[in-house]
């Protein structure tokens, strides 16, 4: 049990939380055995990629009160390391981990140039700056077509032991390299997770608290808040630097529109709020059912137009091209019911 409290950082779950927080971690450890078939294990690792990516938001908008618009910036570029690396250098694990060093190198100075020059000014104009930064970096990225690819981005090659043709065991529980690269990143981001955890609960987390509540009486109490400020900016783009390795990897593809696309930054914002800022077990909660919704809605409103095709109206709400619509609907009515995000109302109880 201290083992176990050591590794969640002193912070474990708690009451229901803990329940559901361990359905999702056993459905995605076991994903390759309880769910087969490719589309099933495509949601488990875009759940597991995007987990690390709303924890890290969570670490700025949650724990910082920092509201910045440039995170699919740090998320594309982790994308584009590694992906324009093994698409220039070649398959191997060499090329992954120059192009994901290069990443954080640049993630990290961006951040940091953008800490120091934009998190002096007030929390409206911060976010308008890095919105701006953010459109710069993705028109940048779709007319550099030569490098990047452009608007059509890059497809590559990964190493031999991540292809699915590569066979590690064979019989019942056969073990390809589909699946070798499944648990590559659902380990990477386990561990991303849990030094995010450990950030979040360390002194040094405590004070980016103090300065989300009340940033002049932080000051006054002798802490540096900008420099508080830009550290937690560039620990967030180092983990969402990760995240985008870990999506290129898998979808062996980067591209603008999976990357760097303001449509990615809607959604991370919205599991950040669907389960509850300020508490990184919601990035993971958020995470899941924002992918699950996304992916398994319109099928099940298929489902239910089909079985109702004799009923006045009900087929023709429920038909499966307004999936968006109900989607919609689903979040407005999600906020309403749970103000403080999942976890924030599993707490209040």
């Amino acid at each position: 049990m201290k083992a176990l409290r050591a590794i969640l950082s002193g912070d474990p779950p708690r009451g229901v939380l803990s329940l559901i927080l361990l359905a999702i971690l056993f459905g995605l450890a076991f994903a390759p055995l309880l769910f087969p078939g490719s589309a099933s294990l495509n949601v488990a690792a875009k759940i597991c990629y995007f987990v690390v990516l709303a924890a890290s938001y969570d670490l700025l908008l949650g724990y910082t009160g920092i509201v910045s618009f440039a995170h699919t910036m740090f998320f594309g570029i982790g994308g584009y390391g590694a992906g324009l690396a093994l698409f220039n250098l070649g398959p191997s694990w060499s090329a992954i981990l120059i192009g994901t060093a290069a990443a954080l190198l640049l993630a990290v100075a961006l951040a940091l140039v953008i800490g120091l020059f934009s998190l002096r000014v007030r929390a409206l104009f911060f976010a308008m700056i890095t919105l701006a930064v953010a459109s710069a970096f993705s028109i940048l990225a779709s007319q550099l077509s030569d490098i990047t690819g452009g608007e059509d981005g890059r497809t590559f090659r990964l190493p031999e032991e991540l292809r699915p043709g590569f066979h590690l065991l064979a019989g019942p529980f056969a073990i390809n390299g589909r699946i070798i690269a499944y648990y590559l990143v659902f380990f990477v981001s386990l561990i991303v997770f849990l030094l995010l955890l450990r950030i979040v609960n360390s002194p040094f987390g405590r004070v980016l608290q103090a300065v989300r509540e009340n940033e002049f009486r932080a000051e006054a109490l002798g802490y540096r808040t900008v420099v508080y400020r830009s550290i937690a900016n560039c620990l967030a783009a180092a983990a969402a630097t990760f995240a985008g390795v870990l999506s290129a990897l898998w979808l062996r593809y980067t591209g603008p529109a999976v990357t760097l696309s303001f449509d990615v930054m809607l959604d991370i914002l919205l599991m950040v709020v669907i389960g509850g800022m300020g508490t990184l077990y919601g990035a993971v909660i958020g995470a899941a059912i924002f992918v699950l919704a996304e992916t398994y809605l319109q099928s099940l409103m298929g489902i239910v137009s089909h079985a109702t095709a004799g009923l006045p109206l009900i087929p023709v709400i429920f038909n499966p091209d307004r999936w968006l619509l109900w989607l919609g609907v689903l979040f407005v009515l999600s906020v309403y019911f749970f103000p403080y995000g999942i976890v924030g109302r599993l707490a209040r109880r």
